[in-house]
This record gives structure tokens, sequence and C-alpha cells, in this order.
């Protein structure tokens, strides 16, 4: 008999990510992320895949300290990539000097040992190679004022050797998801690699400059002969303006060059192979009466002149690819429950859409434009390796025979797509993951999972809140796509901006009707959960109905007022909610907390989980949600994580938070006595 998914079996499973395609189209390079050996974090390796199906994935790196922070193919077929393992040439530091770096390391085209090419102190993060040329750009964390990275190095030793850890600010914001902004920033360099050497050439620093300007998971480019870098530069403008711009780097000069001029925000860039057009996606800015609008464009590097691209989808492209040459265009986007990949052909802008299955990502196209390569996932199958062609339209992707995994079922789950009209006559849909056991005879509880975002969508895998591990125990669980979610056009964008608790809410619950019609689900065992915005809409689900039995709520907005100002980037909410120093009316009607009395009344139990490092959702808004329980006697648990950030990333907190979950479930919906795990 097979055993049945759980936290285990989902911890065991690889998880793969960052797919490259070498530059003779013949060997895939993919991140392969598993649990390590002391069991207390995730550690990545590269494998490296035989893009023609004549031999076995094997694994390419090997360390402690695993590869992560990027990696890239040069034109000869060599790999670089970032890690923290310890260069064997050179003494490690002892004492207060003991620290790990991520340097730069390349691993030859024909195997061999890797050596590392580049060690700024501060760490690699994030690598671009030119298709033509030898050139790479990386990020680099650098002490702001620091003229060199030695000069970098002299700074932080300074700081080691004194016992300082205080950082002073004089700019906002000063915080980013999980980190301070400080005391080293994110800049670009570009180096040669020089054939055989064993360092790269000098590294030009692209802003040494840097003020005002910041690079944080910024992206960029090299033009494929190495003359040029694109990157967006952040520029914060004051209150609530922050502008991401694209910015031209000459690699010889050094001389800077604005390609667009704070008329929107930029990202995903992608230089032509002819050099002389950059890919990019497009966020216009908002306003309270305004919602974004999200486009793929592309721009004259001489000009800046832009053109529209694929603008009749009623999509959000994301991740711009080019073909081998300036005449195709790749993109994946969400789409209607799926994540589907799309070709442009230039200079018409016909797009076509060419995966109609699951969620496809990582793009890499073939040297002869024939096939791509990608990773795809679904609901119920994580992300494996895939081929199809790059013309043909509405395609299911053939997967590879990788043997990455051990190739066994990853769950026995039943997965339907369950729609319904909402209160303004939308038509909103679900996907519905149950066991295969349930039956009219014997319904199954249902969980109601809320994504985050909001701007976002149910439409593959999820390591982190996986439905399949409920579904294993019994439960049912609803992926419900209400307004806001992505991959429906700008309409149902609209449905939801400004207003939180409004059609979100209204969409949820009927959904939630629409599922319970079916005979399989038993509606008086209902639950709801979520994290982020889905944790918002835990909240809100709180204060305005007693349907559901018990509530979790994770890394959960309650109070917007004070939320605004405790977040990493409060001004980021005026442009939908308006200026909280003038008018707070929109923060106060959607602030979950604005219905106490209704929470007192309905007393619906409620799980709340927070992380202590969480800048983007502050641990204050769980803090103030379970003082506001305990006061009017809100039954519910806290499970509480000094150690994680707004996501749950270790291991061994995974099970805790499994544990937790379903124990919680259990008590509330199969009247199971809850049992605290032994480690907590």
């Amino acid at each position: 008999m097979t055993e049945p998914f759980s936290v285990e079996r989902l911890l065991a499973l690889p998880r793969l990510s960052s797919l490259r395609l070498s530059p003779d189209g013949r060997r895939l390079v993919v991140a392969v992320g598993t649990v390590a050996p002391d069991g207390k974090k995730m550690a990545t390796a590269l494998w490296q895949v035989d893009a023609e199906g004549r031999s076995l994935a094997r694994r390419l790196t090997r360390s402690v300290a695993g590869e992560s922070g990027g990696h890239a193919f040069l034109p000869d077929g060599s790999l670089l990539f970032a890690s923290t393992r310890p260069d064997p040439d050179v003494k490690a530091p002892s004492g207060d000097d003991a620290h790990p770096i991520r340097s730069l390391w390349l691993l030859p085209a024909d195997g061999g040992e890797a050596r590392p090419v580049a060690s700024p102190d501060g760490g690699i993060d994030g690598i671009a190679t030119a298709r033509a040329s030898r050139t790479v750009a990386f990020g680099a964390m650098v002490h702001r004022g620091a003229a060199d990275l030695a000069e970098d190095e002299a700074k932080e030793k300074a700081r080691r050797d004194a016992g300082v850890k205080a950082l002073l600010f004089d700019e906002y914001p000063i915080r980013h998801w999980d980190h301070y902004l400080g005391p080293r920033h994110r800049r670009l360099f570009a180096a040669a690699v020089p054939e055989g050497e064993d360092r790269i050439g000098e590294p030009r620093d692209l802003e040494p400059e840097v003020g005002g300007f910041t690079f944080e998971e910024g992206a960029f480019d090299v033009a494929p002969d190495g003359s040029f870098t694109v990157a967006v530069r952040r520029v914060p403008g004051g209150f609530p303006e922050t502008w991401d711009d694209l910015v031209v780097y000459d690699t010889a000069s050094g001389a800077v060059r604005q390609l667009t001029h704070r008329e929107a925000a930029y990202s995903d860039c992608a230089v032509s192979p002819d050099g002389r057009t950059v890919a990019a996606t497009r966020f216009s800015y908002a306003s309270p009466g305004e919602p974004e609008r999200h486009s793929l464009v592309l721009i004259d590097v001489a000009s800046g002149e832009q053109r529209e691209l694929a603008g009749e989808l009623d999509r959000r492209p994301e991740a711009p690819t080019w073909g081998p040459d300036a005449s195709t265009l790749f993109f994946d986007s969400d789409d209607a429950g799926l994540h589907s990949a799309y070709r442009v052909d230039l200079p018409e802008g016909r797009a076509t859409r060419l995966t109609a299955a699951g969620h496809v990502s990582d793009l890499c196209v073939t040297p002869d434009g024939t096939t791509v390569f990608a990773l795809m996932s679904d609901i119920a199958t994580p992300p494996r390796i895939v081929r199809f062609d790059a013309r043909t339209a509405d395609q299911t992707p053939v997967e590879l025979d990788n043997s990455i995994d051990d190739g066994g079922p990853v769950s026995h789950s039943v997965v339907d797509r369950v729609c319904a009209t909402a209160a303004d006559g939308t038509e909103v849909c679900a996907w519905l993951v149950r066991p295969d056991s349930a039956s009219a005879l014997v319904k199954a509880p249902l969980v109601v999972f809320v994504h985050g975002g909001p701007l976002s969508s149910w439409n593959g895998w999820h390591w982190r809140w996986n439905p399949h591990v409920l579904t294993a125990r019994g439960f049912a669980v609803l992926l419900p796509d209400p307004a806001f979610s992505t991959g429906y056009g700008q309409g149902m964008l609209d449905r939801g901006w400004g207003q939180w608790g409004g059609n979100p809410f209204t969409d949820v619950m009927a959904l939630t009707d629409a599922a319970l019609a079916r005979n399989d689900l038993d509606p008086a065992r209902v639950a709801l959960m979520g994290g982020s915005y889905g944790g918002y809409m835990a909240n809100w689900v709180a204060g305005h109905t007693d349907r559901f039995r018990c509530i979790v709520t994770h890394a959960s907005l309650y109070e917007l007022v004070g939320f605004h100002g405790t977040t990493d980037h409060g001004p980021a909410w005026e442009h939908e909610m308006g200026d909280v120093y003038q008018d707070p009316k929109a923060y106060r009607d959607w602030s979950p907390r604005e219905f106490l009395k209704q929470m007192a009344e309905f007393r619906t139990p409620m799980l709340v989980i927070h992380g202590e490092l969480d800048a983007r959702v502050p641990i204050s808004e769980a803090l103030t949600l379970w003082t506001d329980m305990r006061r009017l006697g809100v039954p519910g648990r806290f499970l509480y994580f000094p150690d994680e950030n707004h996501w749950v990333l270790k291991p061994q907190n995974a099970r805790l938070w499994y544990a937790t979950v379903l124990g919680f479930l259990d008590e509330h919906l199969n009247d199971v006595p809850f049992e605290r795990d032994a480690l907590l």
C-alpha cells in the first residue's frame, strides 16, 4: 500500500528552480533544493540535465553551504555560480574574522574542479552574462562610501573588530522584507572573465556614487557583446514616490545614461540579441482611484522610444526572454488558473499562447529557436523540466526524464475546477483539491485557502501552503481566485482595488458556497486559512461571518493605520489607500480591527501565526490581534517563530507549522482534542 502524502514527503521532494540552457543547447542546469544534512535548513545544489535525453541527470556541485545567489553560462559553456563554500586554496579566517563569503565560482565546460574567480567580502548577489563575450555583471553588497571592494572589506573589519552592529539612517525606506538596508547596499559590477585565469579582471563599479539609489533585488542584463549593462535602479523620491528606472551603464567608460525617466516602474529587463532594444515589464503608477497597469514594452537603447507589446492579451507579462535573434520574444503570465508561456513575433507584435497546462516558467529557448525548455508545475505536481515547440499554440508540454527525483507519486488527491457567479455578476473560479476517498457517504470537511499578494493566483505547486498535506488527512481544500487575482484581466484587479474586504470577501464566500453545493463535502465543517493578504482576509472574515468553525491567520494585516508606519515600505500603500496623514478613512474602513464587536460576538476560534523577522507585515499586527482576542474572549492559539520572516523556511519549523495547523483543524472540524507538539 502506498504511503499517504505527508510533511516528510513534502520536505523530501527536490525543489527545482532557476533553469538555464547552455549556449550550444545541449545541457540544462537547474538549482535543486533539498533539506540539508543537519535537517535545520534547505540547501541548494546545481544539477545538469541532458537536453537531448541521452544520459541521466547528474549533480554538478556538492557543498555543505550549498549554492545560491545565481548561476549563468559563459559563451563557451563554462558555468558561473555563487556559493559560500570555502576556497580550498585560502586559509579560512578564524575567531571574530570568521564569516562565510558568497564567492563567484567558475566550472569549466568540460568538467573538472570549480574555482573561485571573485570573492567580494560582502558576497555575490545576482549574476548576468553576455551572449557573445566573456563579460559578467554581478551584484555585491558594499558599504556606502567605500571607494572599492578593498575599502569595503576594511570598513567591515573595523565594525567587526569594534563589535558594532548599530545602523544610522537618513533615508527611507530602512528595511526590506526581512532585513535592514545597511550598512552594506547592493552595487553592480562588470568584469571580464579571462579564459583559463583563476581570477576575473578588475571589476568596474557601475555606480560608485550610489547616493540615494539602491539596486535591492533589481534586475539587470548584459549586452551580447558586453559593451553595456542595463539595470533597474530604485530612487526614493519622497512619500509616496519611489522610481524604478532603467539605466544603461557603459562597461568600458563607466558612463551612465537613463533609459526611462520616472514615468513608471520597470523590472525584468532583457537586452535583445542584436543589442539594440531592451524588453522589460512596466508598471504604471497607481492612485486610489486608478489601479496600476502592467505591460510588456520594447525600448530602443539609443533613443529610449517605447513600444507596448501583447496589450491585446489583457494579461500581466513576466520574465521576457529573447529567442536566438531579435525577431522573437517569449514571456510567461498568470492565465485564468494557469501560468502560460507566450511568444511574440516581431516586428508585427503578434502574440501566441504556447502552453495551455500548468504553471510554466524559466523559459529557455534553443539556439535554433525551435524548442523551449522550462520548469512546469501544477496544483498536483511540483516543478519538473519540460519542453515544448516554440511555435505551436496551446500545447501540453512534454516532461523530460531527468531522474532528479525518485519518480514516485506525489499524492493521490483529486483536483477539480469550481466556478461561481460573484455578487456583481462576475464569474470567479477556484481549484478544489480533495481526498480520493471522499464520497457522498463520507463527506470531507472543507478548508478554504485564501492566497496572499493580493495580486496573485493559485495556479501551480505550493511548497508553503500545500493542500496535499491536508487532503492526506481527509480534508478537502478550496483554492479561490477572488477579485485582485491575476490572470483574469485588468477588470479583476479593478474589482478589488482600494476595497480589500469588499469584492474579494464576497467572491471567497461565493466560491465557498459553490464548492459546498457538491455532495462530497460537509457544509457543517468548514475552516478558512490565509497568509499575508490571505491572513488579512482571515481577520476580515472573523469580524464579518460565523460561517467557519475556525480560522488560521498567518503573517496577517490587522490594523492598517498602524501598519502603514511599521511595514518596510508604507508609502506604497498610499497609491491605493491615499494619504493616511490627510485622510485615514480608507485605512480604517478596511481594517479588520474596526470590527472587534462582531469578532467578539462570532467568537470563531483563531490560530495566529507570525515570524519575528517579518518586516513586510511586522509582528506588531499579530500582537495587536492576539491582545484583542484575549481581551474579548475569542478562543485561539498563537504560534510564534522567533527565527522566521514572512515565510516559514526552516524544515524543523515547517514540521511544527503543519503539526499545529493540522491539530487545530482536527480540534475544530473533527472534534479531536488538540495535542501540543512535544517540541512546543
